[in-house]
């Protein structure tokens, strides 16, 4: 029932919200009769769930199989049989919330069909959409969508047209352009340029030739979905070759008409067009392709007001719809109705329909598709269809003349590949298998057959991409148990698969290798199967699928893996495949309202994560089920299809507010990078070391502008530790480990913060990168580093404490040193203190470290340093991690700081035999301990601050809306980046910024606010940005106090209205909610008489 690879194609059409792709689907369906011709680009027929209708969008991709009979061009005039063709098509999404069904979709298939909005032109989803496609290794399809509103909506004329879409093709090569030349560049920096130019040119020569969309290559359609109308440069071309209306073979005539050029029928002879002025004519792509779609629509116009019909078409200018005073009786427009002339005049030329390109080759339904020739014959169709308005009238006429389903059907399977030429030639690194840890030869044989893509005798292997829950009225499974009346909204759990070779078989059992397989293990779990294949809404049990198509698998759910390779033999490999990169933007916390439903939103949560790879859920220690997804239309769609779908019987679930995650970091202090003139000054200390709940953090006593010397418990040991900040730019340069553009300022502040040379004249960037690798110890992904002293890593600072009680000196604190008395010399530690508080002024600068310590370590030292590097180094490096993970003021992730260990103090015992040991048992986790409360406390005695997310995001909107546009995005610190007119309109696309916790609810505010005169936002994560405001500040001089009032304090700061938020949420002591202080002392005030 399947043919080979070699007559298949897999297809899925990707594009930015709203610019057509289910429109183009129903044509494409309506081709194989199975919706009517009137419903096609009205029903929709792809988004077959409740939830995709009422809002308008995709949001589940669906997968159809379709015949189609393809001519190929040099068999249309001879004899040769034509080519019965299945085209498994895939509609995606296009709203950014629902981005994984597109990576899945990609992953699926070998071609992709990229529809543009011909008014909106080249949006940010587009560009997201075509790098992924060109990842993926996709022969991409352009098809330049909704021409028709160039003639209706802007009143362009054919001319003007064509230089607007000329202008729009030429922006998407630029945009491929940049995308290969990244590539180019890339590849020449791993290896040297001699050997890449040996060897990668051939290669790249063919990947420009795939990703340029060129009009004469047939790689561009021209449409309008809604009207479903479609046309090739190549078949029109053949069509204006064979009605004799320009006397040029096609293979010439195509490099003509899309281009600079016009026709000048007396001569015969193409001439050069210039765009300036209307003396010059119009270009050939003018006069024979737009200008008689644009006398059909003025034509049916003309009719339409003739019978006194207001005209829907011709929105742009009013006169087309006043009335002409000649109103019939009838008010219905007939194929003999003024202005009908001007149609069927019109489309006698310049037609593809396949029954005038390739009479002989289609002689289904011939005359339901001819060119109507004579007014009889056009009302004839007219009635037949029950088209009486004008926009039934033109499609009704349009799509006879320049068919849509014909002209993207051959595109696809003349520019498309196989499966067989994707997994060879295209897609050899996208569809290959992963390598195991050791060489085989069965595991060879496997490979080589995914990359034939053999049918027949070969190896199974499929790959099932996503899952989806699909309705059980959907199925046709005669083995299932037939449902009952109760039963209607009952589901299954299918996994959408692409079968690489061999001939998959349902009742036959396959081993399932997971995404983390690594094939070190022999326990591979074994599913008996059963395949369908994919009907839109409807699901049809087949008994085998063959290499090269895509089909439904059941019976894998209890696997919970969210993608799985199936095959029939042991040794092969799970399928490489791709990361999503997707970040959920919007986190909740869910709940059963009745708490009997725990257990069933449990697995409810389990299939909802099985079935949509973007979903992420995860259960705190609280006890909480979170529930990330990637915007506020997709959170809406998880719940709503988990309280209907997923959980077994209808739930209602209750949702906290929208989590927003932060980032913890610090800012420098005034003149911090004068190393010696800091250390010495005197400055009160932060307001949030006295203040409740922060100023009871272990240890912050021990802590002051940025430094605090951690004890360990027993005192047996203290580590002193520095916090700085560490800019992005000097981040990424330790992480390069080369200079960075834009690092120099940044790399030259934290070398002289942290004093790396003495002779500030010789710093340079340079010479501070170098200084700060060799002390780097570690580097984690939140932009931190973790580096040792140079004083440190020689041991100088480590210092060896010969103490009668085997602990190290601790310092008195200031309530019990404010007599001002000495502490006496003989104290136990002291001179070890005051020694490596020393060592503390020499920095990180190398030179001085060697000069001022040239003296060999005594035993004692010696010995201490050696512990410091074989036992504690290694657990320092441990709390480094896990004070990263949490900082103080709301356990959130701490992000761009370093943290500079700067000396250890170890207490020792000399045994009788004249040998120093370490006074107390120092463990891992002592050391863990300590150093996460050191890097704490030292955070919090240094200026606070939080890091915030930003959201990108991108609307239009027309004139009158811009005023309450920037009124929302300023109440919500929103930051307009780019806002340019879009040609031709008077619709205005805005780029800005706005932080992720004042981004919930943005939609239905601008929405009200404009009244409807801005789009929708699209909301993609952008970077983590530093909120410059100090969540701590009040009022202290008097010109502040005038401005803020006395009583001010920072419970207005945005700031610390995210602190208290968060930790609110994860129950901390909040700061407002700490109201007595001393419950036991009591005030009795007298009253006076």
């Amino acid at each position: 029932m399947l043919p080979a690879p070699e007559s298949t194609r897999l297809v899925t059409i990707i594009a930015h919200v709203d610019h057509g792709k289910t429109t183009l689907a129903d044509n494409l369906i309506e081709s194989n009769g199975i919706i009517s011709e009137r419903l096609a680009g009205t029903l929709r027929y792809l988004d077959s769930d409740a939830e995709e209708q009422r809002r308008g969008i995709t949001m589940r991709a669906s997968a159809i199989g379709l015949r189609h009979v393809y001519n190929p061009p040099k068999m249309s005039s001879g004899s040769s049989a034509s080519q019965d063709m299945v085209i498994h098509m895939i509609d995606s999404p296009g709203h950014v919330d629902f981005a994984a069904e597109v990576t899945s979709s990609l992953l699926l298939c070998d071609s992709a069909i990229l529809v543009v909005d011909a008014v909106e032109g080249i949006c940010a989803r587009t560009h997201s959409l075509l790098r992924e496609a060109y990842l993926h290794q996709l022969v991409p399809v352009l098809v330049v969508n909704k021409v028709d509103r160039l003639c209706m909506d802007l009143g362009l004329d054919p001319s003007e047209a064509y230089v607007r879409i000329r202008e729009l093709i030429e922006s998407m090569n630029a945009v491929c352009a940049s995308m290969l030349n990244s590539d180019v560049n890339d590849a020449m920096e791993a290896v040297d340029e001699d050997t890449y130019a040996n060897n990668d040119n051939d290669i790249d020569e063919k990947k420009a030739s795939l990703w340029s969309f060129d009009p004469i290559k047939g790689n561009v359609v021209f449409a309008s979905g809604l009207h479903g109308w479609g046309f090739t440069i190549p078949t029109l071309a053949r069509s204006l070759f064979k009605s004799k209306t320009i006397p040029m073979k096609p293979p010439i005539l195509r490099q003509y008409l899309f281009g600079d050029f016009k026709y000048n029928a007396e001569t015969g002879k193409v001439l050069k067009w210039k765009q300036a002025g209307t003396a010059s004519g119009e270009p050939m792509f003018a006069e024979y392709a737009l200008a008689p779609l644009w006398e059909i629509y003025e034509g049916v116009s003309q009719a339409a007001a003739s019978v006194g019909l207001k005209s829907e078409l011709f929105a742009y200018n009013s006169a087309q719809n006043e009335n002409t005073g000649k109103k019939t009786e009838t008010g219905k427009i007939l194929a003999n109705t003024s202005g009908m002339d001007r149609v069927l005049a019109a489309i006698q030329i310049g037609s593809t329909s396949p029954s005038v390109l390739s009479p002989q080759s289609n002689n289904n339904n011939i005359d339901d598709r001819t060119i109507p020739q004579t007014t009889d014959d056009m009302q004839r169709i007219l009635s037949r269809l029950g088209a009486s308005s004008e926009s039934s009238i033109v499609s009704a006429v349009l799509r006879r003349y320049r068919p849509l389903s014909t002209s993207v059907l051959d595109a696809v399977c003349e520019t498309g590949s196989s499966p067989a030429k994707a997994t060879l030639e295209l897609r050899p690194k996208v569809l290959a298998l992963r390598n195991p840890p050791h060489e085989n030869d069965s595991f060879d044989r496997i490979q080589q057959s995914v990359q034939q893509c053999n049918p027949d005798n070969a190896t199974v292997v499929a790959h099932v991409c996503k899952f989806a829950s699909i309705s059980r009225a959907a199925v046709t499974d005669p083995d299932l148990p037939s449902l009952s009346p109760d039963d209607q909204s009952s589901s299954i759990m299918m996994g959408i698969a692409r079968v690489l070779s061999g001939t998959l078989c349902s009742g036959d059992e396959y081993y399932m290798f997971g995404p983390r397989y690594n094939g070190s293990s022999d326990d591979v779990p074994k599913q008996k199967i059963r395949c369908y294949l994919l009907m839109g809404s409807s699901f049809v049990r087949v008994n085998s699928v063959p290499a090269g198509h895509i089909c439904a698998i059941h019976d894998l759910e209890n696997l919970q893996l969210k993608t799985v390779t199936l095959s029939d033999k042991k040794e092969c490999m799970p399928l490489r495949g791709f990361d999503f990169g997707l970040q959920p933007l919007v986190k909740v916390n869910v709940e059963p309202v009745n708490a009997s439903d725990t257990e069933n939103l449990e697995r409810g949560l389990l299939k909802l994560s099985l079935a949509d790879s973007s979903v992420e859920v995860t259960a705190t220690a609280k006890g909480e089920r979170i529930l990330a997804c990637l915007g506020e239309i997709h959170l809406e769609r998880s719940i709503l299809d988990l309280e209907t779908v997923y959980c077994d019987g209808n739930i209602k679930i209750r949702t906290s507010d929208p989590i927003t995650s932060f980032r913890e970091t610090t800012t420098w202090f005034p003149n911090e990078e004068e190393f010696d003139s800091f250390m010495n000054s005197k400055i009160p200390p932060l307001r949030q070391t006295t203040i409740p709940p922060y100023c009871d953090e272990e240890g912050l006593e021990y802590a002051y502008k940025g430094r605090c010397r951690a004890v360990i418990s027993g005192r047996g040991s203290a580590i002193t530790m520095r916090i700085v900040p560490l800019p992005r730019s000097v981040y990424e340069c330790l992480k390069s480990k080369k200079l960075v553009d834009g690092c120099d300022d940044d790399l030259l502040m934290v070398a002289k913060a942290l004093k790396c040379n003495n002779k500030e004249s010789t710093l340079t960037p340079q010479s501070a990168l170098a200084a700060l690798l060799d002390s780097l110890d570690d580097i984690d992904n939140n932009g931190n580093a973790l580096l040792e002293a140079p004083i440190l890593y020689k041991g100088h600072s480590v210092k060896a404490v010969r103490s009668t009680n085997g602990e190290v000196y601790i310092p008195r604190k200031e309530e019990s040193s404010k007599d001002g008395e000495d502490e006496p010399e003989n104290v136990d530690g002291l001179e070890e203190y005051n020694l490596a508080q020393e060592c503390l002024r020499i920095g990180m600068d190398k030179e001085a470290c060697v000069s001022e310590t040239n003296d060999a370590l005594n035993d004692a030292d010696a010995i201490a340093m050696e512990k410091w590097r074989q036992d504690m180094r290694g657990s320092a490096l441990a709390g480094f991690q896990l004070a990263m993970r949490a900082g103080p003021l709301c356990e959130e992730p701490v992000q761009g700081v370093a943290v500079i260990l700067e000396s250890a103090e170890i207490a020792m015992r000399e045994d009788s035999t004249k040998k120093f040991t370490p006074a107390k048992e120092l463990s891992g986790g002592m050391v863990v301990a300590a150093l996460r409360s050191g890097i704490r406390c030292a955070l919090l005695s240094r200026p606070a601050r939080i890091v915030e997310g930003h959201l990108k995001l991108t609307l239009h909107s027309s004139l009158a809306g811009l005023g309450s546009l920037h009124a929302v995005l300023s109440k919500r610190r929103g930051r307009v980046v780019t806002d340019s007119m879009v040609d031709g309109t008077d619709l205005i696309q805005v780029t800005a910024t706005i932080p992720q916790a004042e981004s919930f609810g943005l939609a239905p505010e601008l929405l009200k606010k404009s009244s409807g005169e801005v789009t929708a936002p699209e909301l993609v994560f952008s970077h983590w940005e530093v909120l410059e405001e100090d969540p701590f500040w009040v009022p202290t001089t008097e010109d502040e106090r005038e401005d803020h009032g006395d009583l001010t304090t920072a419970s207005d700061s945005d700031a610390l209205k995210y602190i208290r938020s968060v930790r609110s949420r994860k129950g901390l002591l909040v700061d407002s909610s700490k109201i007595v202080v001393a419950a036991e002392k009591q005030r009795t005030l007298s009253r006076k008489k």
